[in-house]
């Protein structure tokens, strides 16, 4: 194993929505952090587009639609064939709700965030857990979010996908614990992506009242995540397993009426 700080040289990652966001950004960081990448999302071009950002040799792309369970046991039969093993799972592929009033939403909607966000965590962790029992070991990290640990109105299916990817979480870490497989979650804030660009242009993210209500006065990157993601990843997290690590700049303590950040805003202190 590696003993570096950080170090995940040797280390076969497969991430789920490799594609864009936080899975490409998480992808990157693996890389550089001496990772095999197994690039894995909904559309083949956007897990191969990944692979050209990735430093070092030996990292794959594969489709796979993570809802589907015969999907999900091809792609990792797949990429144990080519590879050997799965040291890291990174479940990354999610779908985000815009806001909608609960008794306006079908079943459908509802479904269909359930299946991505909540079942397809689950099929991937168990089927990468069943090769990880066999070969000794191995780290699984879920993607949960702010919208599972505080209620956010108006977002109903994605706050109950996410808080129970966070349960799940514990009870994998506590289940597979003897297999010396770990579990843990993060649960990301408001990250500044090309998405809350998009949201904001449109006038439907109110980016400012986000950052007043945040400790810090700023919204996160991306690469926040992926370095919690790549902590918990490596040999300094060995005896950390059946966390939920919010990656949010205090969001979710802050607790008081008025706003969290009176100074000035994280995209004016430049």
């Amino acid at each position: 194993m590696a003993s570096e700080l950080g170090d995940l040289s040797g280390r076969v990652a497969l991430i789920t929505g490799a594609g864009s966001g936080l899975g490409r950004a998480t992808a990157i960081l693996l890389a550089q952090r001496g990772a095999r990448i197994i690039s894995v999302d909904l559309m083949f071009d956007s897990a191969a587009a990944t692979l050209k950002l990735l430093v070092g040799d030996g990292h794959g792309a594969w489709c796979a639609d993570v809802a589907r369970q015969k999907s999900v046991d091809e792609v990792v039969e797949v990429a144990l064939e080519k590879f050997g093993r799965i040291d890291v799972l990174i479940n990354s592929a999610g779908i985000a709700e815009g806001m909608g009033a609960t008794l306006d939403r079908d079943l459908s909607h509802w479904q269909r965030i359930i299946d991505v966000n909540l079942t397809g965590s689950f099929l991937m962790c168990q089927a990468v857990a069943r090769s990880m029992r066999d070969s000794g070991g191995g780290v699984i990290l879920n993607l949960s979010s702010i919208a599972g640990v505080i209620g956010l109105p108006r977002r109903t299916a994605y706050s109950a996908s996410k808080g129970a990817v966070s349960m799940m979480t514990k009870v994998l870490a506590a289940e597979w614990a003897p297999y010396r497989i770990r579990v843990n979650a993060v649960a990301p804030g408001y990250i500044h992506t090309p998405l809350t660009e998009k949201l904001m242009d449109e006038g439907r993210l109110d980016m400012d009242a986000i950052m007043r209500r945040s400790p810090t006065g700023e919204m996160g990157t991306a690469g926040d995540v992926a370095e919690a993601l790549a902590f918990l990843a490596s040999d300094q997290a060995r005896f950390i397993t059946g966390v939920v690590l919010p990656v949010d700049g205090a969001y979710t303590v802050y607790g008081a009426p008025e706003d969290a950040y009176p100074g000035v805003l994280g995209h004016d202190r430049g």
